[in-house]
Order: C-alpha cells, then sequence, then structure tokens
C-alpha cells in the first residue's frame, strides 16, 4: 500500500491543434498555446520541464529535446473542449455528444424558475468573458441585488453575486438550485458559482468560487478508493468529479498556493493519488488573452515543480498533462482543441521513452489504473510498461 502517484493538470496548456480542429470553428487557426505563449517572451526558461522532456514533445522556443522521461502528446475523444469533457476522459468516460452550449443565452424554461427561486429577474444572460461580466454588470448588481448569469462557449451555468449583497452561502444555494433543474436536455457540465468584491472599476473575483459537476458515475478515482488508498484532489479536482473518488478535497487559491499544498500532500500522504489542477493558466491568462502572464506563469510552476521533484521516492510516479488548450495568441477568449502534453517521470528512468500521440486521453486513466492494480477503464491503453515500471 506504498504505492504513490502525483498528477497535475495545467489547466489549458495544450500543444498543437487537435486532428478534428477544423470541426469546432478552428479551421483557420492553428492553435498551440504552449509554443505560443513560448515565442511571446522570447523562450521559456522551464529547466525541470525540460529534464521530464517537454521539448521532445513539439519544438518550444527555450526548451531543448533533451531529458529523461516519458513524453508524448493525447488526443481527445470526447466531443467538446472543456475541462468536465477533459477530466471525465482521464477517468475513462468518453462523452460522444457534446455538453448543450448556450450561445444566446439560457431559454425561459431554465431562467423564469431560476429567477422564481431567486426573488429577483437575472442580468446578462448571455456568453461573456468572467471579468468583464462584473465590470460590465456589477453596478447595477450592488444597486439591485440581481444575480449576474452567464454562460461562455462551454458547457456552463455560471453565477455571479458580490459577497457584500449576496452571502456565499446563498450563492451556493441558488447554483445548487440551478443544478437540480439543469436536467435531461439542459443537462449542462457544471454550474459555478462566482463571487466577488469590491466596487466598481475594481471588482475581484474570489477563491471561493464552487463548481457543480453532472455525475457520470463510476470512475477510476472510485477505484483507487475501493482499494484502500487516499485520494487527495487539488484545486478544483474534487468539484469537477462531484467529489466522487476523492478522500479529501484540498481548497486553493491559485497556483503557487496549488503547489505548496501539492507538496504538503506529499509530505503527509505515503501512499495514493495525489490529483492537482493549476488554473490559472486558463482563468487568468488564457481566456484574457495575456500570452506573457501565460509564459510567466509556466515559469512559475516549473521553479515550484523542483520541490515536488525533490520529494520523489523510488517507487513514485509523476504525470503532468493538461486538460484542453487556450491559446491566448489566436482570435477569441475560447478554450481551444488540442493536444495536450503527457510528461512521465519516476526516480529510476534512465533514459527517454517515447510515448507517442495517444488517441485518447483514457490512456492516462489506464496507466493509473495499472499502477494500483484496480479495474481498468472501458477505454485506454496503460503506457505504465513503457515506462519500464513493470
Amino acid at each position: 500500500m506504498d504505492k504513490r502517484l502525483i498528477w497535475i493538470v495545467l489547466d489549458s496548456c495544450g500543444i498543437g491543434a487537435a486532428p478534428d480542429a477544423a470541426e469546432y470553428g478552428e479551421a483557420d487557426v492553428q492553435s498551440n498555446t504552449i509554443a505560443h505563449v513560448a515565442e511571446a517572451v522570447g523562450g521559456l526558461r522551464v529547466p525541470n520541464l525540460e529534464r521530464l522532456g517537454l521539448g521532445r514533445i513539439a519544438p518550444i522556443a527555450g526548451v531543448a529535446p533533451v531529458g529523461v522521461g516519458g513524453y508524448g502528446t493525447m488526443v481527445e475523444r470526447s466531443a467538446g473542449k472543456d475541462t468536465t469533457n477533459g477530466h471525465l476522459e482521464f477517468v475513462g468516460i468518453v462523452l460522444s455528444q457534446p455538453m448543450p452550449t448556450y450561445p444566446n443565452g439560457f431559454p425561459p424554461e431554465i431562467i423564469e424558475p431560476f429567477e422564481r427561486y431567486v426573488g429577483k429577474p437575472v442580468l446578462c444572460n448571455r456568453p461573456a468573458s468572467g471579468t468583464w461580466v462584473i465590470e460590465a454588470y456589477g453596478r447595477e448588481h450592488l444597486e439591485t441585488g440581481r444575480p449576474i448569469v452567464y454562460t461562455s462557449a462551454d458547457s456552463v451555468f455560471q453565477v455571479a453575486a458580490h459577497e457584500d449583497v449576496v452571502p456565499v452561502e446563498t450563492l451556493y444555494d441558488w447554483c445548487e438550485y440551478a443544478r437540480s433543474i439543469l436536467v435531461g436536455p439542459h443537462a449542462v457540465g457544471r454550474v459555478i458559482a462566482r463571487p466577488f468584491v469590491g466596487e466598481p472599476g475594481r471588482f475581484v473575483r474570489t477563491d471561493r468560487r464552487r463548481d457543480y459537476s453532472l455525475d457520470f458515475g463510476p470512475t477510476v478515482l472510485d477505484g483507487i478508493e475501493a482499494a484502500g488508498y487516499p485520494v487527495v484532489g487539488i484545486g478544483k479536482i474534487a468539484d469537477i468529479y462531484n467529489h466522487r473518488g476523492i478522500t479529501r478535497a484540498v481548497h486553493t487559491v491559485d497556483n503557487r498556493d496549488g503547489m505548496q499544498k501539492l507538496v504538503e500532500a506529499m509530505d503527509s500522504e505515503t501512499s495514493g493519488l495525489i490529483y492537482a489542477n493549476l488554473v490559472d493558466f486558463d482563468s487568468k491568462y488564457g481566456h484574457r488573452n495575456d500570452p506573457v502572464g501565460f509564459a510567466r506563469a509556466i515559469e512559475a510552476f516549473d521553479a515550484d515543480l523542483e520541490g515536488v521533484l525533490s520529494r520523489l521516492r523510488p517507487g513514485d510516479l509523476l504525470v503532468i498533462t493538461a486538460d484542453h488548450g487556450c491559446d491566448p495568441t489566436v482570435p477569441g477568449t475560447d478554450h481551444t482543441r488540442e493536444r495536450v502534453p503527457i510528461l512521465a517521470y519516476h526516480v529510476n528512468m534512465a533514459r527517454p521513452v517515447e510515448l507517442g500521440e495517444r488517441d485518447t486521453f483514457a490512456d492516462l486513466g489506464a496507466t493509473v489504473a495499472e499502477y494500483f492494480d484496480v479495474p481498468l477503464p472501458p477505454v485506454g491503453r496503460s503506457f505504465l510498461r513503457d515506462l519500464r515500471f513493470a
């Protein structure tokens, strides 16, 4: 029971347009989040990621094609390009149909019962950037108490409210009600509570966000928990999986805090899965078209990665990947349909291992399942033996 696996998702760090990107309206967009943000700063300085083989995956300015580790890419099989789709496919659930999206806002059969429950009409009700929407509607929200409801290109129902106007627990209650009515044809992937604070012109979203995800049944995570291992979800992992298969959820403030919580978990957990999502790449830089900030966040992560690498024991396995792209250098602010990197490492690796291009994110879930000797997911092909781990 001393098996321990550290799994880090760099939210939005795609590494090249997926083969089916044209089907997602990206026929003329050659997205490559990591490569493009590297170009924006004249090259990334990421010695630890270089050591794991990042530069072997694709040409990336500043990153040499060297290092010892397993390296490759994964192509998403699920329909869609958001957090829910990617993370579900990781653990063996492939969605053949995209979850509903609302480019024209939510219809009356959803908004009207929500307004009755809240007791006020909503503001906005259309796709919008989360930071723009609170600036555009925040003053009116302060004056009226009306909730700001918005969506994006993803399958999400988001509710923003100022913490001084709507207590956070009330906002959570509203979102739980929204989750209860967003079923059937309107079963969005996530309902998201988006509390914020501040004054007009200086509104800031707080770290008390909460996601309410669909439950798609048992996954690899349930199997690991059932086998008696701890499963520590860091960041929004527990919310993404509706707290299924998670034995301990750890809240984080930002990427740096997430990495600190991760190394603390490595110091306290001698076995099990430590699974982290680092969301700043997506929320602070990708959606805000800030390639320089994105690049600096990758470099900051690389510096923090030293603490993880120094704590790896013989028998530990480290995997680093992403759930989709969000290339800040291409038109628009939405996610981009991209391949994602896969880096895998254990301290006994003596040479690099090319993992190739995997045709589903579920290959990672199959690898995790084989590592813990629990039932394999219905899809996916493990690459554990390629790493000379068995």
